[in-house]
């Protein structure tokens, strides 16, 4: 882990140590109100933790903090989520992709449009895998560790109570990595994944021109954050205007998009394109 990072997580834990002392409740008593373990107080109050904006929020609530407050120490996190893209050595570059992965941790609602690289939350394993092993300097065990915490954070789309929608242009589908077989598979768990109650897919079809020419993917965390996703690294947001003008781009893209029986028929549309390709095409 970086000096600055570090640095990062140790002025958000001595924030909100300093903002327990104010209250004058203890660790143990803060941990029951917010309802998490005390041990997760104690490591993001010393700097050891990283909190997730979930538990951020349930410790604003807690210590009765007022909108500026809490607006503050959401700040402060976004910070610390933000030196990720900046990292330093092989884990550090690996690590660029995986600030999405922990941004949605704890999160209810997961909103997520993506014009060239399909959502994180929706990669199969292998394809992952390129997409980490196109970091600069990345080395086979930092990329098998990045790829296992990915696949395991995917968890999250069938824990009850939780909504994720995510919106992709057509040209996700036919921007692929390895060979026509990986694509057959990665498509496959889209069709499975698109089957769930607690999920919605939807794509914009290359038919279909876009409400507005999209120049990045960006992920919505609940209505708290945006994490903005460009070529060199991905940034925190919670600035209230650029949500705003992030919520209302995925609305347009959203309305643009078809779903259910039209998108699992693009979906089974591409597949056999994909098989005619055969696994003679090399990437």
């Amino acid at each position: 882990m970086g000096s600055e990072r570090r640095e990062r997580m140790r002025v958000l834990g001595a924030r909100l140590r300093a903002l327990r002392a104010d209250t004058g409740l203890t660790g143990a008593a803060l941990a029951q109100q917010a309802g998490v373990g005390q041990p997760t107080v104690s490591k993001v109050e010393n700097g050891r933790m990283v909190p997730s904006l979930d538990v951020l929020d349930r410790l604003s609530r807690a210590l009765g903090l007022d909108e500026s407050t809490a607006g503050e120490v959401r700040e402060l996190l976004a910070a610390v989520e933000a030196v990720v893209e900046t990292g330093s050595g092989s884990e550090g570059d690996v690590s660029t992709g995986l600030v999405v992965d922990e941004a949605v941790r704890g999160v209810r609602l997961v909103r997520s449009f993506q014009c060239v690289v399909l959502p994180a939350l929706l990669q199969s394993a292998e394809y992952a895998r390129h997409v980490f092993e196109s970091a600069p300097n990345s080395t086979p065990e930092a990329v098998g560790r990045a790829v296992a915490a990915r696949v395991e954070r995917q968890s999250l789309l069938y824990e009850p109570g939780r909504e994720s929608v995510f919106v992709l242009t057509e040209a996700v589908l036919r921007t692929w990595p390895g060979t026509p077989a990986l694509m057959l598979a990665q498509l496959d768990r889209l069709l499975a994944v698109e089957s769930l109650s607690t999920v919605r897919l939807g794509v914009i079809p290359w038919r279909r021109p876009v409400p507005v020419l999209p120049r990045h993917g960006f992920t919505l965390c609940d209505q708290r954050a945006v994490v903005v996703e460009a070529f060199t690294g991905e940034r925190v947001s919670v600035d209230s205007a650029e949500l705003v003008a992030y919520e209302e781009a995925f609305g347009r893209f959203e309305r643009a998009a078809v779903f259910g029986d039209e998108v699992r028929e693009l979906l089974l549309r591409v597949m056999k394109e994909f098989r005619e390709l055969g696994d003679a095409v090399t990437p």
